[in-house]
């Protein structure tokens, strides 16, 4: 975490630097798919990466300055997103401040997101991240990249990145459906292997944020 983002949380008095947060956004995209996603990936990566963070995560908006005080932001959804100027601004200081961004497309986002992207960083482009990427080898080893979750239509699971001076501060996973994976088992009845796999590789994005 940059030392922008740690003192912006030490003035405003929070105490939350172990605490993570959903992005509640505008445009009629369901911000709150996924309810049971983030409360079971913050249980596994407690017990099995030795994270210490609240078990109930918060919500936040994107234009809120209680945005800085979250290390990791997830978003996720099936629709449109639309970010007001001011959001847009919030969002781009947020990043470029420390913090970071996990935007999973849970089938439907993607050309409203990418749109949104542009807006929030049209200076950088969003680049597919390589499998040897740090975010794919520890704790755990994805040879291969971002796994593939729920298949929909064919297509291969991809994980695009915006770079800051050599850190990822945003990822896009995409065609992978990783937050379907977090979720309690009897949502999608995916099998034990396949929930491990997602959890897995949301414990390395977690790792990554909170020892960079």
């Amino acid at each position: 975490m940059r030392l922008s983002l740690i003192v912006f949380i030490i003035s405003i008095g929070f105490s939350n630097a172990q605490e993570i947060a959903l992005l509640k956004y505008n445009g009629g995209g369901d911000w709150y798919a996924n309810p049971t996603s983030l409360p079971n990936l913050i249980k596994y990566a407690n017990r099995n990466i030795k994270t210490t963070i609240n078990p109930k995560p918060a919500t936040v908006v994107p234009g809120s300055p209680e945005l800085f005080s979250y290390p990791f932001v997830h978003m996720t959804g099936h629709g449109n997103v639309v970010f007001t100027d001011a959001e847009i601004r919030n969002l781009r200081d947020y990043m470029d401040g420390g913090g970071f961004l996990h935007i999973d497309d849970n089938y439907g986002m993607d050309e409203y997101i990418r749109r949104e992207i542009k807006r929030i960083f049209p200076d950088r482009q969003l680049i597919e991240l390589p499998a040897s990427h740090p975010i794919f080898q520890k704790p755990n080893v994805f040879a291969a990249g971002i796994p593939k979750i729920h298949e929909h239509d064919g297509k291969r699971p991809q994980a695009f990145g915006i770079i800051d001076s050599g850190r990822l501060v945003l990822l896009y996973t995409f065609e992978t459906d990783l937050g379907d994976g977090w979720e309690d088992q009897e949502v999608h009845n995916d099998p034990a292997d396949v929930r491990e796999k997602a959890l897995k590789m949301g414990a390395n994005i977690l790792y990554y944020i909170f020892t960079n």
